[in-house]
């Protein structure tokens, strides 16, 4: 007679093991029948003191997200308006887009009353913001440019002309084909310099072509340069050379050797025979050096 042998034959540790999972299982039970398990009764570890500071951060929120719809307005050319600088101002997308569509045909706004002609904003936004807009000075002025504009800029007499050490990055912008990167670029440079001493530095200006710099001379012109000390050219240290626009210390040190291996520097042509002299900028330099 044959023997089988049982499949449900477990070692020790098969033992062990289904005995600990029915353990389990009968715990489970008792847990889900006995225990109770709604949201009231579970333990959050949050005690009171918790719940204030974390009210107080919701709060604290609160009043920074209320305290972007009162940011301070800053005087600013209504002009100039941005994309973001119109959404914070309170002003529709189509509002600013008109605004865009009318500046891209080279025209400017020149009063409240245009600039809500213009936009087609609400009076009561118009009220708002409105104090605080700041055309540049001479949108009033008999002078202005926007209003002088020509294709052919006639030039003007000495005292009809704007001084071009106090005008700003906005006046600037009110001439034609000077946008906002060239302004900044004329301001930059003129405050790097210290004032401009003569228009022809208009020249230093990169991106500025003849055109422009015609456009910017019909206008403007040099009324109040600033107060320099003018430095012979054959006496001067190297530090003092190289304490004038466009000639930095090596070059000084260059001049000063040439002086001294020639004995005299007899004019400012004789410079170009100096290594790496920007001789093109001669007319510029002799502004700040005499050659005696």
């Amino acid at each position: 007679m044959m023997k089988f042998k049982s499949q449900f034959v477990f070692n020790r540790s098969q033992q062990i093991g289904i005995f600990l999972l029915v353990v389990i299982i009968v715990v489970l039970q008792l847990v889900y029948h006995f225990v109770d398990l709604s949201k009231n009764n579970i333990p959050t570890g949050i005690n009171e003191q918790d719940l204030t500071l974390f009210q107080k951060k919701i709060d604290s929120v609160k009043l920074a997200a209320s305290a972007v719809k009162t940011v301070k307005i800053f005087p600013f050319n209504p002009n100039l308006i941005t994309d973001y600088k119109g959404y914070a101002l309170g002003m529709s997308p189509g509002e600013i887009d008109r605004l865009h569509a009318y500046r891209a045909r080279d025209k400017w706004v020149n009063s409240s009353e245009e600039f809500q002609q213009v936009t087609k904003i609400s009076d009561s936004l118009l009220q708002k913001i409105s104090p605080y807009f700041k055309f540049p000075d001479w949108v009033t002025s008999k002078n202005s440019p926007a209003r002088l504009r020509v294709s052919n800029p006639v030039k003007k007499a000495f005292e009809d002309k704007i001084d071009l050490n106090t005008a700003t990055a906005e006046d600037l912008m009110m001439l034609k084909g000077i946008g906002e990167v060239l302004s900044e670029r004329i301001v930059n440079y003129r405050n790097k310099i210290g004032g401009f001493v003569d228009d022809l530095q208009l020249k230093d200006i990169y991106g500025l072509n003849y055109e422009l710099r015609e456009e910017i001379q019909s206008y403007y012109t040099v009324k109040s340069p600033p107060e320099i000390k003018i430095f012979s050219i054959n006496q001067a240290s190297v530090i003092e050379l190289s304490g004038i626009p466009y000639i930095n210390y090596e070059l000084a040190r260059e001049i000063v050797n040439y002086r001294l291996l020639h004995e005299k520097i007899g004019s400012f042509e004789e410079l170009a025979k100096i290594k790496e002299f920007p001789s093109e900028k001669i007319e510029r330099i002799a502004l700040y050096l005499s050659v005696e």
